[in-house]
C-alpha cells in the first residue's frame, strides 16, 4: 500500500515538473515573440523617422525673430505650414532642414481660414531636388491608430534637425470653431502626440510615413504654454483640396453654403433647413425652408457638427452634388459654394477682398521686403498671397492649351455653322461674329444666331447699356450667345484679350454630361478635376476649365447675368479644322436645365 502510495505521489510531483516545464517554455516562447514584435515596432518607427526627417522643416522669421515649422511635399521644394506662422515670418523668409543647411524662401499661396500656408524653398544649385513626403489619406485614419509629429517646438533645433514625438490619434472628423471668420479647423485630427509652441505647421505622420496632417492647435497651460494632452491637426485630406489654389499663388476662401440648417431634434438624426440666403446658388437649385439635407459631396449628413465638417474642407466657388429631400421627393443639384470671407465693395463696384487682422495699438507697419534671393518670385498684388506664382500657372495652362491650334492669326469674323437640338426638335442655326467699324470709326462687334424656323437673335456684345432680354439671348440659354463671343476671343487674343483679373483660378470639379444623353446614377460621377483660368471683359465673368492631362479645353461658363446663373458650355467631339483642334459639340446648359445641343458642322475663320 506504502509502495502504490508513493507511486502516486511519484506520478503526481512528476506530472507537475513537466507541466511547469512546458509552461516555462510556453511563456518564454511568448516572451521572446513579444520581445521581438516590440523589438520590431521599435526598428520600424526609427526607419520611419529616419525616412521622413529630411523633409521636415524649421521656418524663421528674417533675423530669427519667431519662427515655426513645415514640411516639404515635392522635390521642386514646395512645403505646408501655417498660416499664422508665415503671418508672422511675412512673405520672406529663411528655412532650415535637417541637413544642417539654411535656405531662403517665399509664400506660395494662402488659406487664412483653414490655417494653412505654402511655401517655396530655394535651392542653393538650380537643379538641385528636395526631400519630401509622401501625401497619405487622411480618412482613413482612425482612433487609437499611432502618430508620429515632427518639428521644432519652443524653437529648440539650433540645427534644424527636428523633434520627434510619438502618441495615439484621439479622435476623427473634429470641429474647431474659428477666431471671427479665421482659423477654423474643420474635419481636423484630435491627437496626444504632443505638439508645443513651435510644432505649429509642422508634420503629422502615420506610422508608414505618410503626411496625414499639419499640426496646428493645441490646448496648452496657459501659465507655461505646455501641452496639455490634446492637439489639433488639419487633415491632408482637406489641404488636398486646396493645393491647386495654393500653388497658384491664391489668397483662397472656405465655402459656406448659404443656407442655415438644425437638427430635427436630440432623437431624430435629421438635418432640416431652417433658412437660405435669396441670393445663394443654393436658393436657385430648389433648396427651401423645411427641406432635409440628406448628403453632400458624397458623404452622408445627418448632424450639424457633419454638415460644419464637410463644407469646411471645400473652397469657395466649387460646385458639388447636394442631395435633399423636399416634399417627400428625393433631389440632387450641382451647387455652387459661396465664401466665408466677409467682403467689400471697391469704388468701382468691384467685391475686393476683406482685409485681414489689423495690426495691434502701437504695432509697426509691415517691414519692407528683405533682401533675399527669394525677392524675386514674390509679386505683390490685391486679392492674392503671390501673383508671381499665379503668372506661372497662368502661363503653363496657355502654353499647353496652344499646343492644340494657334489661333492668333484668325482674329477677323467667325461662322459656326450647324444643327441646334432643342428639346425634341433640331434646327439648322448659323452662328456670325463680325467686328467692322462703326459710323465714328471705332471697331464695333456684333454677333447673330439664326435658328432656323425659331428666331434671330442679334446682339451686340459690348454695346453699352445692353439690355437683360439680348444679354441672355436666346431666351432660356442664359446668354448662349454673347458666350459664344467670349469663346472666339479667348482663343484668338489669349487671357491677354480681358481688360480686367486675368487670372489663374486653381482646381476645381467641372461635371461634363454623357454626350449620348444620358443621366448619370449620381453627379458625383460626372466629375473632372480642371485647371481654371478666369476672365473679364466687357462686364462678363468666364471660367475656363481644362483638362489637367492634355490641357484640352472642356468647356466654359460665362456670367452674363451680374447676379445669377452663367451660361455654362460643355465641349466634345473635337476635330482638326485648317490644323486647329476645335470642338463640334457644345452643350448649353443655363440653371437646373440643358437648352440644347449644337452639332457645328463648319467652322469659317478668316484671317486678321
Amino acid at each position: 500500500m506504502n509502495l502504490q502510495r508513493n507511486l502516486k505521489i511519484f506520478t503526481l510531483a512528476a506530472l507537475g515538473i513537466v507541466s511547469t516545464i512546458v509552461w516555462l517554455a510556453v511563456r518564454s516562447t511568448s516572451v521572446q515573440a513579444a520581445n521581438e514584435s516590440v523589438r520590431s515596432a521599435e526598428k520600424q518607427r526609427i526607419e520611419v523617422v529616419a525616412k521622413v526627417r529630411p523633409s521636415v522643416v524649421a521656418i524663421y522669421a528674417r533675423g530669427g525673430q519667431g519662427g515655426g515649422s513645415g514640411v516639404l511635399i515635392d522635390k521642386e521644394g514646395y512645403a505646408l505650414t501655417n498660416f499664422h506662422v508665415v503671418q508672422g515670418s511675412g512673405p520672406i523668409m529663411q528655412c532650415g532642414l535637417a541637413d544642417g543647411v539654411l535656405y531662403d524662401a517665399v509664400l506660395v499661396g494662402l488659406d487664412k481660414v483653414g490655417d494653412v500656408a505654402l511655401i517655396k524653398l530655394l535651392p542653393k544649385a538650380d537643379g538641385k531636388l528636395f526631400p519630401f513626403a509622401a501625401l497619405g489619406n487622411s480618412d482613413e485614419v482612425r482612433e487609437g491608430d499611432w502618430s508620429l509629429a515632427m518639428g521644432n517646438p519652443f524653437l529648440l533645433a539650433t540645427d534644424f534637425t527636428p523633434t520627434v514625438t510619438y502618441g495615439l490619434i484621439s479622435g476623427v472628423h473634429r470641429y474647431q470653431y474659428p477666431e471671427g471668420t479665421l482659423l477654423e479647423y474643420t474635419d481636423c485630427i484630435q491627437i496626444d502626440t504632443s505638439i508645443n509652441p513651435g510644432n505649429s505647421g509642422g508634420p503629422l505622420f502615420n506610422v508608414k510615413g505618410e503626411l496625414i496632417g499639419i499640426n496646428g492647435r493645441g490646448s496648452f497651460d496657459k501659465r507655461r504654454r505646455i501641452n496639455s494632452g490634446v492637439g489639433y491637426a488639419i487633415s491632408i485630406n482637406q489641404i488636398k483640396n486646396f493645393l491647386g489654389h495654393l500653388h497658384g499663388g491664391l489668397d483662397t476662401d472656405h465655402a459656406t453654403l448659404g443656407a442655415r440648417v438644425e437638427s430635427l431634434s436630440d432623437e431624430i438624426l435629421r438635418l432640416s433647413v431652417k433658412e437660405v440666403l435669396d441670393d445663394a446658388d443654393v436658393s436657385r437649385r430648389g433648396l427651401q425652408v423645411a427641406d432635409e439635407l440628406i448628403a453632400f459631396a458624397g458623404r452622408p449628413l445627418t448632424t450639424v457638427n457633419e454638415f460644419k465638417n464637410v463644407l469646411g474642407v471645400f473652397p469657395k466657388d466649387w460646385r458639388l452634388p447636394l442631395v435633399y429631400r423636399h416634399e417627400n421627393q428625393r433631389k440632387e443639384v450641382l451647387v455652387r459654394l459661396m465664401g466665408v470671407q466677409p467682403k467689400e465693395v471697391k469704388e468701382d463696384g468691384a467685391e475686393a477682398p476683406k482685409p485681414g487682422p489689423r495690426p495691434a495699438p502701437g504695432q509697426r507697419p509691415p517691414a519692407p521686403l528683405p533682401d533675399s534671393p527669394a525677392k524675386k518670385l514674390y509679386k505683390e498684388k490685391a486679392g492674392f498671397a503671390n501673383y508671381h506664382f499665379n503668372e506661372l500657372h497662368q502661363s503653363r495652362v496657355w502654353t499647353a492649351f496652344t499646343k492644340h491650334g494657334d489661333f492668333s492669326k484668325t482674329k477677323g469674323n467667325w461662322i459656326f455653322e450647324g444643327e441646334l437640338q432643342l428639346k425634341a426638335q433640331s434646327r439648322h442655326a448659323v452662328l456670325t461674329i463680325q467686328e467692322k467699324k462703326g459710323d465714328d470709326g471705332n471697331l464695333q462687334t456684333h454677333a447673330l444666331l439664326d435658328i432656323r424656323d425659331v428666331s434671330t437673335y442679334p446682339v451686340e456684345p459690348l454695346k453699352p447699356g445692353l439690355g437683360n432680354d439680348e444679354r441672355q439671348s436666346p431666351p432660356g440659354s442664359g446668354g448662349f450667345v454673347i458666350a459664344m463671343y467670349h469663346f472666339r476671343r479667348f482663343l484668338t487674343e489669349g487671357i491677354k484679350g480681358f481688360e480686367r483679373n486675368p487670372a489663374y483660378g486653381g482646381v476645381e470639379p467641372f461635371y461634363p454630361y454623357p454626350v449620348d444623353g444620358s443621366l448619370p446614377k449620381t453627379l458625383k460621377d460626372l466629375r473632372v478635376d480642371a485647371d481654371v483660368i478666369r476672365t473679364e471683359h466687357g462686364g462678363v465673368a468666364g471660367k475656363w476649365y481644362f483638362d489637367r492631362t492634355q490641357q484640352r479645353l472642356l468647356g466654359f461658363e460665362a456670367f452674363v447675368e451680374e447676379k445669377g446663373d452663367p451660361c455654362e458650355l460643355y465641349f466634345a467631339d473635337y476635330r482638326a479644322v485648317d490644323g486647329r483642334m476645335l470642338p463640334h459639340r457644345i452643350e448649353v446648359r443655363y440653371g437646373n436645365d440643358r437648352f440644347g445641343v449644337f452639332t457645328v458642322k463648319r467652322y469659317q475663320t478668316t484671317a486678321n
